[in-house]
């Protein structure tokens, strides 16, 4: 069984413009097509969820006596998750400040080994699109590499419902989103069998080397 963590991206509740939540409908459209999958389970990490109104402080900054239950929930969940699904509007030709600011709250080794989907929306014509030129290298540094197709939403007031269906051409809709989210499970998988016969963590540095290199005294 895989399970992946869909982060929404927004924490807007004002309008204009509308719908303020946008992003639910996309996340819930991400989620759908997930859970349908045989083996697979998903769910929506909604930073609205999370109390994070005050000063900056991540998770690993805690003690384990001091961490905020919710914060250290979703910190097991991201460590348990199989890989991650990342939804973002586009501001100012990056990605969300809310999606950020929530995954800088935890550190990268439990994002790590793991491959996360870029997935963008606008009520434009380009779907954020630009935001996912920024998401790319935050997510490589984050640990969770994302794959290489993405998902681009243009009018997604227009394409998508209250509930994440698709208004028309829906299996036109379907295959585009299949696209990424093959390749996100494919490599998902991979990850997942590869640990169990090798923790990644585990890995020395020697295994890069040369028999020469690995035989060399070490400097003096």
């Amino acid at each position: 069984m895989a399970h992946y963590l869909i982060f929404l991206g927004s924490t807007r509740t004002s309008t204009p413009p509308a719908p303020a939540r946008l992003g639910e409908r996309v996340a819930k459209a991400c989620l759908q097509l997930l859970s349908a999958q045989r083996d697979t389970t998903a769910e929506i990490i909604d930073p609205l969820s999370l109390d994070l109104s005050g000063p900056f402080k991540p998770h690993f900054a805690y003690s384990a006596s001091t961490v905020p239950d919710d914060l250290d929930a979703l910190a097991i969940k991201i460590d348990q998750a199989d890989g991650y699904v990342m939804v973002s509007p586009e501001y100012n030709h990056a990605m969300s400040p809310a999606l950020s600011h929530l995954l800088n709250h935890f550190g990268a080794s439990l994002f790590a080994f793991k491959p996360s989907a870029i997935v963008t929306y606008s009520m434009g014509q380009w779907g954020g699109a630009r935001a996912a030129v920024n998401m790319r290298s935050f997510l490589s540094e984050l640990g969770c590499l994302p794959v290489s197709a993405m998902i681009h939403i243009p009018k997604a007031h227009e394409a998508l419902d209250n509930d994440g269906q698709f208004h028309a051409e829906q299996e036109r809709w379907e295959g585009y989103f299949g696209r990424t989210l093959v390749q996100l499970m494919w490599w998902a998988n991979a990850a997942k069998a590869y640990k169990a016969e090798q923790d990644p963590t585990r890995l020395s540095p020697a295994i890069n080397q040369t028999p020469s290199q690995r035989d060399a005294p070490p400097c003096q």
